[in-house]
């Protein structure tokens, strides 16, 4: 008794499981083929490099300061001493800050990066969710992402019908 228990149990459990239909995607082979998202990466390429340059120069002048500081030191009063540290602190915080503006977790880059990107992956979005709507897909899974994936059949790869939907089928 216990034993046809446990195989309609196992049935039960295995049926739904096998009903469903997967799909895989790959987010990185899909991105490198749309061209604005090449576009995109170069803006902010940009955008990154000019700003890293901005805090690297303070950085620079703050070294500058520390550097002429320690050759004057012994010529400094006490008062001028500390009021010349007081400037370094300041300007080495005046990089720190600007670093944290254009870097930080909500700092420019990251804004750019949202509203940039944001378009294109809602595009992705909608394009594989019209797809698994189309074939009954109930699970499509990121195949660059998801590093617990050990082996996936290329089969259930609609990487290729994503970007078709898209617009940008080769």
């Amino acid at each position: 008794m216990k034993r046809l228990l446990f195989i309609c149990l196992t049935v039960l459990c295995v049926l739904p499981v096998s009903a469903q239909k997967f799909a895989l995607i790959d987010m990185e082979y899909i991105l490198k083929n749309i061209p604005g998202y090449e576009m995109t990466n170069e803006q902010l390429n940009q955008a990154s490099e000019k700003w890293q340059a901005e805090v690297e120069a303070l950085q620079q002048e703050a070294q500058n300061m520390y550097k002429k500081y320690q050759s004057d030191l012994v010529f400094l009063s006490a008062e001028m001493k500390s009021q010349r540290e007081e400037e370094i602190v300041k300007k080495e915080q005046e990089a720190a800050d600007l670093k944290r503006q254009y870097f930080g977790p909500e700092g420019e880059l990251y804004k750019k990066r949202q509203s940039l990107m944001q378009p294109i992956q809602d595009e992705i979005y909608n394009a594989v969710k019209e797809i698994s709507e189309e074939q009954g897909y109930q699970v499509v899974v990121d195949r660059a992402s998801a590093m617990s994936i050990i082996f996936a059949s290329p089969k259930i790869d609609i990487s290729d019908e994503v970007l078709a939907k898209l617009g940008y089928s080769k």
